[in-house]
């Protein structure tokens, strides 16, 4: 196996377990699901930036997060379905630092009030919903995500390769 193909794995791998424990951390402060929601883990969404191996890493780290909080099946599929498309979005904007933070809000804000809906049954109706989404997004993936690319911008080398 190729040191490249390593480092990826690794990477992808490290970015997963980091997601999960953010989201068990949100989950216990009970902000990782529900109508409003600010799932710290998505603050990751933003390292398609740094490196492509974010996306699988961003993606499976939803999944087994949204797995092991015990999140209805429309949830662990769609919740990471809007996960793939957010990273894959950011990483298709990696060339701008500030457009690579949009892709996860919009997602999240399109998929999520309907699994709020018809998962979980949470009234409110979509639009609510989809600004409540939103607006958690806009925290996690747009200001702390901003923060993130910032801080991690000088060693990216050394972390990322």
């Amino acid at each position: 196996m190729k040191k490249k193909s390593v480092l990826y794995l690794v990477q992808a791998a490290m970015i997963a377990a980091i997601y999960t424990v953010l989201t068990a951390l949100a989950a216990g402060f009970d902000l990782a699901s529900g109508m409003i929601q600010v799932r710290f883990s998505e603050v990751l969404t933003v390292l398609p930036f740094f490196t492509p191996a974010a996306v699988p890493g961003v993606t499976l780290g939803c999944l087994i997060s949204n797995i092991v909080l015990g999140s209805p099946w429309p949830d662990v599929v769609f919740g990471s379905l809007a996960t793939l498309i957010g990273a894959v979005g950011s990483y298709l904007l990696r060339k701008n630092r500030w457009l690579v933070t949009i892709p996860p809000v919009v997602a999240n804000a399109l998929i999520i009030p309907f699994v709020l809906t018809y998962a979980y049954a949470i009234p409110g109706g979509i639009p609510l919903q989809m600004a409540t989404v939103a607006a958690g997004e806009i925290i996690t993936c747009v200001i702390m995500g901003s923060v993130l690319i910032t801080a991690l911008k000088p060693v990216r080398k050394h972390i990322f390769g």
